[in-house]
């Protein structure tokens, strides 16, 4: 088991930056990705980025492509999450995924962060 706890959410007016903090805990030498996903009131969870544990390879939501950036800290078992020129847009709870490297679907989740971008 892999235990997830997010950290660094809050509220930011338009065009301003948060940094989502992630810490994994528990049987993460199996790691094999870890990423964030959001959820706005009345829509569906949407993926927003992902980072490859051992080679970094990235991935993002072309929403948030050249905005957002996805790093880790292998030694201290953390991903983070840099997001700039936030809109409303991206207020969402954003979740912390994590996914074992056999696995090709996240099947750890944080508890999620409020993310809340003022116009």
């Amino acid at each position: 088991q892999v235990q997830l706890v997010e950290s660094g959410g809050g509220l930011v007016q338009t065009g301003g930056s948060l940094r989502l903090s992630c810490k994994a805990s528990g049987r993460t030498f199996s790691t094999g990705a870890m990423g964030w996903f959001r959820q706005a009131p009345g829509k569906e969870r949407e993926f927003v980025t992902s980072i490859n544990w051992s080679g970094g390879n990235t991935d993002y939501a072309l929403s948030v492509k050249g905005r957002f950036t996805i790093s880790r800290d292998r030694a201290k078992n953390t991903v983070y999450l840099q997001m700039d020129s936030l809109k409303p847009e991206d207020t969402a709870v954003y979740y912390c995924a994590a996914r074992n490297y056999d696995d090709s679907t996240f099947n750890y989740w944080g508890q999620g962060t409020q993310v809340t971008v003022s116009s």
